[in-house]
């Protein structure tokens, strides 16, 4: 079926952070996905994105979830616990059953609950191994909870493609522009609406994958030093932001930017 009105809710993966456009502003997957929609239908498309960077789950459901609900969309989508399982504890079980239960809240209130994974960094992260094993361990738990009436599950943990170099922006943390284009093309499948062939995604899919590069002391000092910083100090990348498309708003394909 067609969407005609989408809001996103979640963290920096769908805020869109790494996908910087040349204004300042953060673009994103989400921000594809009301694209893609809007392409594909006759009638006006209103998106709203909520999301803020930084942001851990609970939080999120606290000040994301009712006023998305709130709008009536015909569509939500919810990505949530990366920020989570980057602390040093958290119980997998307790970020899985939150997930499943504002999905489920969501389906109840009449909209399509799009819940999705986020991409897998750790590939190229210091300590990544640890990152992955909390990561495929959230994967599991959400897994085991599905599928459900109302929840359209998107699984991008699980697309190894999007582990290559070439999705990442330097920060290694966040996806690129081509990264955020994938995970809108592996919605837009799940959502049966077509991927428009300008983004170029099977092309950047066929081409050879990109070289791991090395992490310099440049890297570590302009951004692993800062988030550590952040963690140590109780600040959050998000203090202070707002949602960036706080109210259902029509989509116009006019104004979209080039990849």
């Amino acid at each position: 079926m067609g969407y005609s009105s989408f809001i996103a809710i979640g963290d920096s993966f769908t805020e869109g952070v790494g996908d910087d456009l040349p204004d300042g502003r953060q673009r994103g997957w989400a921000d594809f996905v009301a694209l893609g929609l809007a392409l594909a239908s006759p009638s006006p498309v209103y998106y709203a994105n909520l999301a803020i960077r930084g942001r851990k789950l609970t939080p999120i459901l606290t000040e994301q979830l009712d006023p998305a609900i709130a709008q009536h969309p015909q569509l939500v989508s919810l990505n949530g616990g990366g920020n989570d399982i980057m602390r040093p504890r958290v119980t997998i079980a307790s970020v899985a059953t939150q997930l499943i239960d504002a999905a489920d809240r969501v389906a109840a209130s009449g909209s399509t609950m799009l819940l999705l994974s986020g991409a897998n960094p750790s590939r190229h992260l210091p300590m990544g191994g640890l990152l992955r094993k909390r990561g495929d361990e959230l994967a599991v738990a959400v897994r085991a909870l599905l599928p459900r009436d109302g929840v359209l599950f998107v699984d991008n943990w699980a697309d190894e493609s999007l582990e290559d170099i070439r999705y990442w922006s330097p920060d290694r943390l966040h996806l690129n522009a081509l990264g955020h284009a994938r995970v809108a093309s592996n919605v837009l499948t799940a959502l049966d609406v077509p991927v428009p062939a300008e983004w170029g995604v099977d092309e950047v899919e066929a081409a050879p994958a990109g070289e791991q590069s090395r992490r310099t002391a440049d890297y570590y000092r302009r951004y692993v030093l800062p988030w550590i910083g952040r963690r140590l100090t109780g600040r959050s990348s998000g203090d202070g932001r707002v949602a960036k498309i706080a109210e259902l708003t029509v989509v116009d394909p006019a104004s979209a930017h080039p990849l």
